[in-house]
């Protein structure tokens, strides 16, 4: 992959938005550290949490953007993958406690103690290595979506059908983890994390280095969804979403692509919930649930599909909606609010926030350039004489 890859065409609104998810991820952690508590620029911890957790969805709704605003795949399904990348850290942080947990077992977690467990699982091995976590944040929801895309995209499964099968996925796994006898804690699932990489996870310092990480780990995600849609392979994505069955027609093999990105796509959500998981310190089978997946989708369709800053500003502009209307008397009504959202935004601003700028700032731009090519013609001389 080539710097040109990366760079090319790299407008102004993607060159704002790196640079402010850049400077973000540089100058609040240096205020939550270096400047006094209390100060008018000092940044609390608990606000650094609170966005990095907001940095961790919008890597979730590039993923999800990817898929569905490139490619036509509507999932429902992605917070499994999320969830995966976020159970294999919370297996690695769970280890890393060791016999400081409440019952002093040095090899099994509280919970398999309490449930009278006497060997740890053999899908629990490994888990004590951070590279092994790391690996398996990433090989678990990859091999899950190789897995379930190759079933449905070879048997040519799309549309609304493919959206309630990978709702389906996910509400399996919801079932699946909920139980105690499945090894991951059930109900209460995986908390009560000590370290990360010997560091205090409850740090001020462990979590501003994560918030950085969030940043870095968006900046990252973005370069890769935008290298795949301005290559050769992002206008066959396109071209499938147009039209797919022209597509096949002209001898594409529609399949290997869309399963392709679909796998891609997961393995980043996978990551977006391996970071999310120590700074939220929780990860349970709610993440699971099939509400979370859609509401996932709406981020996207509110900031504007296929426009992948789109979908970064509308998880965090949504999220932040969320706590500001979920800590007040509203709270009850949130769901309807959101649900209200979405209806509105598909009626009014069927391209989201982003793209709907976008359909009225081009043509202007357009008009723009041409007056000024016109007038640079005038002064150079070339204009035709008047009769």
């Amino acid at each position: 992959m080539t710097p040109h890859v990366l760079t090319r065409s790299l407008d102004r609104g993607a060159t704002l938005f790196l640079a402010i998810v850049a400077a973000c991820g540089i100058l609040i952690p240096l205020s939550n550290l270096l400047l006094p508590a209390g100060s008018f620029l000092q940044v609390p911890t608990y606000l650094v949490a609170l966005w990095g957790k907001y940095v961790c969805y919008a890597i979730l709704a590039l993923a999800i953007d990817l898929i569905w605003g490139y490619c036509g795949i509507l999932s429902l399904g992605h917070g499994a993958f999320f969830a995966l990348g976020g159970y294999a850290m919370g297996m690695y942080l769970m280890r890393q406690i060791g016999p400081r947990g409440v019952y002093g077992n040095p090899i099994l977690p509280d919970f398999m103690v309490f449930l009278n467990w006497q060997d740890l699982p053999w899908y629990w091995y490994g888990f004590d290595m951070f590279w092994f976590a790391a690996l398996m944040v990433v090989l678990v929801p990859g091999l899950l979506a190789f897995c379930f895309g190759w079933l449905a995209f070879r048997s040519r499964v799309t549309g609304v059908y493919l959206s309630i099968i990978t709702q389906a996925m996910t509400y399996a796994l919801l079932l699946g983890f909920f139980r105690n006898d499945f090894g991951f804690g059930g109900n209460n699932g995986l908390t009560d994390f000590k370290d990360i990489l010997g560091f205090n996870v409850q740090a001020d310092g462990t979590r501003a280095a994560l918030f950085g990480l969030s940043c870095l780990a968006l900046i990252l995600a973005f370069f890769i969804c935008r290298a795949i849609v301005t290559s050769k392979l992002g206008k066959v994505l396109i071209a499938i979403r147009d039209a797919e069955s022209r597509t096949r027609f002209l001898g594409y093999r529609v399949e290997s692509y869309k399963l392709f990105v679909f796998t891609v796509s997961a393995c980043m959500a996978g990551v977006a919930g391996a970071l999310y998981v120590p700074q939220v310190g929780i990860i349970n089978p709610s993440e699971f649930a099939p509400g979370n997946s859609i509401e996932a989708v709406i981020w996207v369709a509110v900031g504007g599909r296929g426009t992948r800053v789109g979908a970064a500003l509308g998880a965090v502009v949504v999220n932040y909606a969320k706590t500001v209307f979920t800590s007040g008397p509203l709270a009850p009504y949130w769901l309807f609010m959101l649900g209200a959202l979405f209806i509105l935004v598909t009626l009014l601003l069927p391209k989201g926030i982003v793209g709907t700028f976008n359909t009225f700032w081009e043509p202007w731009k357009a008009r723009r350039v041409e007056a000024n090519a016109a007038s640079a013609a005038r002064e150079d001389g070339v204009s035709e004489p008047a009769e």
